[in-house]
């Protein structure tokens, strides 16, 4: 191994010590390993929403009766707003509109268990788009229930 490999190494070791120490082991892993990662077609909900630093993050809901069968996010942002989104997908998984009105900002923030307080905004701004795309799909379900009245 040359200087210059060695160089690399040592500084990617850096990296990933100084990652692990603002975002603990599970942030970290998550940074690493992302998981709920990426769009979906047709969901049953969907939102983005754009908080004041300039990230976004979409959240993708799919229900099956009344229930989070599936969810994802993108965003544009920062390792904290991908760990951010990542969990607050997970949060989502197998529970009902009355369970995600009560996922929060600090609902994500205790799921990942440790994150630089200087980026909590990340954990609020999942949160949000959480909560617009519950509320995309409640807007959609009242739709279709009147249409279904309707015929």
């Amino acid at each position: 191994m040359d200087n210059f490999d060695r160089f690399v190494n040592d500084l990617q070791a850096q990296i990933f010590d100084e990652a692990r120490a603002a975002y603990g082991e599970k942030g970290f892993d998550r940074w690493q390993n992302p998981r709920f990662n990426g769009g979906m077609a047709f969901p049953d909900g969907w939102a983005r929403v754009t908080g004041e630093c300039g990230d976004s993050i979409e959240i993708y809901l799919k229900f099956g009766n009344d229930i989070v069968t599936a969810a994802s996010y993108l965003t544009d942002g920062c390792a904290s707003s991908s760990i951010c989104g990542s969990f607050a997908a997970e949060l989502a998984m197998g529970k009902d509109p009355e369970q995600l009105i009560d996922i929060t900002g600090e609902s994500v923030l205790n799921a990942i268990g440790r994150l630089p307080e200087d980026e909590h905004h990340c954990a609020r701004l999942a949160a949000a788009a959480l909560q617009e795309a519950l509320s995309d799909y409640m807007s959609r379900r009242q739709a279709e229930k009147r249409r279904m009245q309707q015929e």
